[in-house]
């Protein structure tokens, strides 16, 4: 194990010798009820809250967003004792059942240390960032875990203006932890105190006035935004539209970084219109390149919250498609929600909206959330939990066989995080199908767990992370991991991915079990022998087989040769020797060996 830089300057060793990230640890504490606080907000009217269709005024003072929900405005007294009550409860409830979404009217705030543990999500309620202002932190860090962040998932941040106290946020998380529409003014560090391992994480449409300093990240992805430097990279840095990003230098330094992102449309967001409550579905940007809301107001459509179902604990699968089905969007509420039927999404430019990472499980094998192959729909927000019943698939965009063209008008689907075990037996054939054309998913965590409860080879069984069956999909921010089989298999054309994060299964028991055919092992990121285009810039596999860690894995990609498929940046890591990689993509790359935990790269395929 090395020993990690004592101070923040000049750039950290690379990660050599570095064990593997999660599962050689302790798993995080047991489950935590819910708190049952109390909204800031009357709960005299509550909009959609039992009759699909219903309807608040919506206004500041009155809307019922569920307990879990908390608004501070400047004026609301004791807000640092608030937050710390919360962040006593979900610093360590890493498979809890806590769910809680923080709101701040726009105004000013000074003196707060808003510390974030598992499931809590932090936001302004502005049009733009700056409209609310925190002299203080947001502040993520692993003292829960001896240091070591590599666990911090499951929280985020958004549309906030920060002035940290010492000219430095503290934003140390790993997989599922966005941080979106903010500005720093200062900067922004991504390493927890200690300089101990982390393996994050995702920015997107926001403004660091200062430096980002990863120090001892292992891998980011940052879009269509603005920094003002940024200070070293480890194994897979990877920037798409970001002003101020350093320029594109892998293998030494490890930068992938494209101008611009080829199509890009931020996050649906909750936000206070005078006094209304909204919900602000921004537009479509092509070949982007900084913030939305550097110029001023950002562009796109207000849509009231009479127009939404608010969806909260109790309110089950039946109620939620009849309110589909009255032409509603969807707005969850934190809480922990299960379906025992598919929730269909059939109409065109609906809106789904989870706050605070709300939860969906299936009950009884069924598919949690399905979307008609219609133009437009917003799937944001939400956290789908397997059931112990086996489902064929978790997440379905588009029925078999979709075709329509949707490249006017994409689905995307942005900060949809799945989980196969951990907070107890879950298992699924496929996660995640995407048949639907054009399809964006901006930011996901498709994770089979190798650690926590109901885990094992068998116990929480899942063959295939993410599969990819329509044409002109791009994914920007893909990390899958664990799966028995496939991590990702690409079957549609066209297809195109900027930045993807991969474990191969920890627990394999031995070479038998992942045998593929004459091949040894299932790739991390497969594109199907039939396609004939296809780009990835910025993919990176890791192995750890701590069961069996002689086995061989022949390679993290798979591609068939052909003009139109061509990858950028590759790298295949075997953590400190346990299994190792034959090469990096097909019978190219060469291999991994010893303990050193030193990256295989390929610049270019072909």
């Amino acid at each position: 194990m090395p020993t990690p830089p004592t101070e923040p300057t000049g750039r950290p060793t690379p990660a050599e010798g570095r064990p593997a990230r999660r599962t050689i640890l302790a798993a995080a504490a047991a489950a935590v009820p819910a708190a049952g606080l109390l909204s800031a907000q009357s709960a005299a009217a509550a909009p959609a809250s039992a009759t699909p269709g219903g309807a608040g005024a919506g206004r500041a003072a009155d809307p019922d967003l569920g307990p879990n929900v908390v608004v501070f405005d400047p004026a609301t007294p004791d807000i640092q004792a608030k937050l710390d009550e919360i962040f006593s409860k979900q610093e360590k409830a890493q498979f809890g059942t806590g769910r809680y979404a923080l709101f701040f009217k726009p105004g000013t705030y000074n003196g707060l240390n808003a510390q974030l543990g598992f499931y809590t999500a932090i936001a302004g309620l502005g049009l733009v960032p700056d409209d609310t202002t925190i002299n203080g932190d947001v502040t993520v860090d692993a003292g829960w875990f001896d240091g070591n962040a590599t666990q911090n998932f499951w929280r985020s941040a958004e549309n906030l203006a920060l002035v940290p106290v010492s000219g430095s946020n503290r934003w140390a998380v790993s997989q599922a932890a966005p941080f979106r529409r903010m500005h720093v003014r200062g900067d922004l560090n991504l390493a927890p105190d200690g300089y101990g391992w982390a393996s994050g994480g995702y920015i997107a449409d926001s403004r660091i006035d200062g430096k980002v300093t990863p120090y001892s990240q292992q891998q980011w992805y940052t879009r269509d935004s603005s920094v003002g430097g940024w200070e070293n990279a480890v194994w897979n840095m990877v920037f798409s539209g970001v002003e101020g990003a350093p320029g594109d230098s892998f293998p030494e330094p490890p930068y992938t970084t494209l101008q611009t992102t080829p199509v890009s449309r931020e996050k649906p967001f909750l936000y206070l219109d005078g006094e209304e409550f909204k919900v602000f579905v921004p537009e479509k940007r092509t070949d982007a390149r900084g913030t939305t809301w550097g110029s001023g107001t950002p562009r796109g459509t207000s849509l009231p919250l009479s127009e939404f179902y608010v969806v909260k604990e109790g309110a089950d699968a039946a109620a939620i498609n009849d309110a589909l089905g009255q032409g509603l969007n969807l707005l969850f509420t934190p809480g922990i929600y299960h379906v025992d039927r598919a929730i269909e999404v059939t109409r065109a430019n609906t809106v789904v909206l989870g706050l605070g990472y709300a939860t969906l499980i299936p009950d009884n094998g069924v598919t949690a959330l399905k979307v008609a192959d219609v133009d437009g729909v917003r799937l944001a927000g939400l956290l789908l939990d397997a059931g112990s019943t086996n489902s064929e698939t978790l997440l379905e965009v588009g029925p078999d066989g979709a075709s329509a063209d949707h490249a006017e008008n994409p689905i995307t689907v942005q900060d949809v995080f799945i989980r196969i075990g951990g907070a107890g037996p879950g298992k699924a054939t496929t996660s995640m199908v995407i048949n639907s054309r054009h399809t964006v998913v901006d930011h996901t965590w498709v994770w089979r767990a190798d650690h926590g409860d109901g885990v094992g080879w068998e116990t929480n069984r899942a063959d295939y992370g993410v599969r990819v069956e329509g044409d002109d999909v791009l994914a920007t921010g893909l990390f899958v991991e664990h799966f028995n089989k496939y991590d990702v298999q690409w079957n549609g054309e066209r297809g195109r991915t900027i930045f993807y994060q991969n474990e191969k299964a920890y627990d394999a028991p031995d070479q038998a079990a992942i045998q593929n055919g004459d091949l040894k092992g299932f790739a991390a990121y497969k594109v199907a022998d039939s396609v004939t285009t296809h780009e990835g810039w910025g993919l990176g596999s890791y192995c750890f087989y701590n069961v069996d860690p002689t086995i061989r894995q022949g390679h993290g990609f798979a591609a068939p040769n052909a003009p139109g498929v061509k990858f950028h940046h590759l790298l295949v890591v075997s953590l400190g020797g346990k299994g190792q990689y034959d090469h990096v993509i097909n019978d190219l790359g060469d291999p991994t060996s010893g303990e050193d935990t030193v990256p295989s790269k390929i610049v270019q395929y072909p």
